[in-house]
């Protein structure tokens, strides 16, 4: 599998996560302002509850949505083994016999799939391990987490 059919599987889960996503918020909206939800006495606050939760789902629909889009039209470089880690890159790490990948992306961070012999989860620039692995070269040992980088593509 390579870099581009894994990206276009990230953004078919984006596309399920958005669905989901945007149903629940939906159905949590619909019972914000229902009937059911009116205030039966003035310690009862599931109306008000349920519009919370309404706002943050909205909130993070909205996100998924950005990140889909990022996604849709991200356009990812080549890398060599001589290459330093930059973003875009895929990066195959090694650490304790166990095989990572880790596809640094503008967005959507911490999703996984499997993928080749291993998982390959997505770094956004918020993670501290996307912070490590830039500027790295394939053989480069990275101490505190007993990670060497075997590839970059």
């Amino acid at each position: 599998m390579s870099k581009h059919t894994a990206v276009k599987q990230l953004t078919e889960m984006l596309r399920q996560q958005l669905a989901d996503m945007t149903e629940a918020a939906k159905t949590t909206h619909e019972a914000a302002t229902g009937e059911e939800s009116k205030q039966e006495g003035k310690y009862d606050t599931r109306g008000l509850e349920a519009s919370y939760l309404a706002g943050a789902q909205a909130e993070q629909t909205r996100k998924i949505a950005e990140s889909l889009k990022t996604f849709e039209t991200l356009k990812l470089d080549d890398f060599t083994i001589e290459s330093p880690i930059s973003p875009g890159a895929l990066v195959e790490t090694e650490s304790n016999g166990q095989i990572t990948y880790y596809l640094l992306t503008p967005c959507a961070g911490g999703m996984n799939l499997t993928f080749r012999d291993g998982t390959l989860i997505t770094l956004s620039p918020e993670a501290p391990r996307y912070k490590e692995l830039l500027g790295c070269h394939v053989g480069d040992f990275i101490e505190d987490n007993n990670v060497i980088i075997l590839d970059i593509s």
